[in-house]
């Protein structure tokens, strides 16, 4: 006689399982990567077990190491589970009225991309009137070190975070002969961009055009996306007003999401 299971029976408890996501959802939480003994003191697992989870977690890329600081961080794995998330119909809804404003109001061309593990992703893109099409089309990948929307992303991370995600010359890769080429390069165009509060692209992904992008941040101010609006360089724009429109539209998206609105003043 077969027996029918309680509906209402508990389901059996997988502390594995439990640990690993509770892990995973403290360093998100964190504004730098942290160190093990400070996870197993948070959530109250013992440090061997937090130690051995991180191992495999670090397998699988979901996080990452910094043996020189003894400091643990979210890896590339744990980056793409967001763009995931950032990917599906609720962002790209809410962003696309936000991006057909923007292209009218400036008359250029807006995107709305996520990070996903070095690069960036776009899910949304409104092309201006009498506009050429851009390479930066709903699902293409773009390096986000070359790109104004990678760059207002990176921007807002630690610089641990950076760090662990482009450790050295090999991550980086080159489409047009400009933009960062190794990592002391890179710190220095994300410092100007935290200083200017905006990020700025010049010929980096394509030869002849300009980008200005603007981070969208989520309810613990991290980036969930960015905003930009490309143009051709021999146009002359007022940038004030062009930044001014783009950083309005990152505040609205992120104000919708949760967030905390846009600016370039709340920079770390």
């Amino acid at each position: 006689m077969s027996v029918i299971p309680d509906k209402e029976a508990p389901l059996p408890q997988v502390p594995a399982a439990d640990q690993t996501l509770r892990i995973l959802s403290h360093l998100a939480r964190q504004r730098g990567p942290v160190a093990a003994r400070t996870i197993a003191d948070a959530l109250a697992i013992p440090r061997s077990t937090v130690y051995h989870l991180l191992s495999e977690m670090a397998r699988h890329g979901f996080v990452v190491h910094l043996a020189s600081d003894h400091r643990w961080g979210l890896g590339t794995a744990a980056f793409e589970l967001a763009g995931g998330y950032a990917r599906q119909e609720p962002l790209a809804r809410l962003g696309r009225p936000l991006l057909a404003a923007l292209s009218d109001r400036t008359g250029e061309s807006s995107h709305l991309a996520v990070m996903t593990g070095r690069d960036v992703l776009y899910i949304v893109e409104e092309r201006a009137h009498r506009r050429p099409a851009l390479i930066t089309d709903v699902g293409v990948r773009l390096p986000a070190p070359l790109t104004a929307t990678g760059r207002a992303m990176l921007a807002l991370l630690p610089r641990e975070q950076v760090r662990a995600l482009f450790p050295d010359a090999r991550a980086f890769a080159d489409r047009t002969g400009r933009g960062p080429t190794r990592p002391r390069e890179l710190a220095e165009v994300l410092r100007e961009t935290r200083a200017r509060g905006h990020a700025e692209e010049d010929g980096e992904v394509t030869l002849g055009f300009r980008s200005i992008g603007v981070a969208v941040r989520d309810h613990a101010g991290w980036p969930a996306a960015a905003i930009a609006i490309t143009w051709p360089d021999d146009v002359t724009d007022d940038r004030g007003a062009l930044v001014e429109a783009v950083r309005a539209a990152a505040g609205e998206l992120s104000r919708r999401i949760g967030g905390p609105g846009a600016s370039g003043s709340s920079m770390p």
